[in-house]
């Protein structure tokens, strides 16, 4: 297994989008428990939610792809980019 960082960037001002898929997103994601390490959003300096940063322990960034690509914020068009990187923990602890 290898440990992939999502970095999921919103479109500008899709907000109201992001809420009405939230509930089928964490869904999704809680779906995923042995994938999904750590997850949550991004905040603006207001506080409101502009993206989404995920750790995942995949097979291969192809495994990481499709889980991205199957969310239902993927689907909803919410993201105006998404990058894929492998990332090792060198400091701290994945829970």
């Amino acid at each position: 297994m290898a440990t992939f960082v999502l970095t999921c960037i919103d479109k500008p001002d899709s907000l109201a989008l992001r809420l009405a898929s939230r509930d089928a997103h964490l869904d999704y994601v809680r779906r995923h428990p042995g994938f999904v390490r750590l997850a949550g959003p991004f905040l603006d300096s207001a506080g409101g939610m502009v993206g989404s940063l995920f750790i995942v322990e995949a097979e291969d960034i192809g495994a990481a792809e499709a889980f991205t690509a199957s969310d239902p914020y993927a689907l909803a068009g919410l993201f105006e980019r998404v990058e894929i990187r492998a990332w090792r923990a060198t400091v701290g602890a994945l829970p």
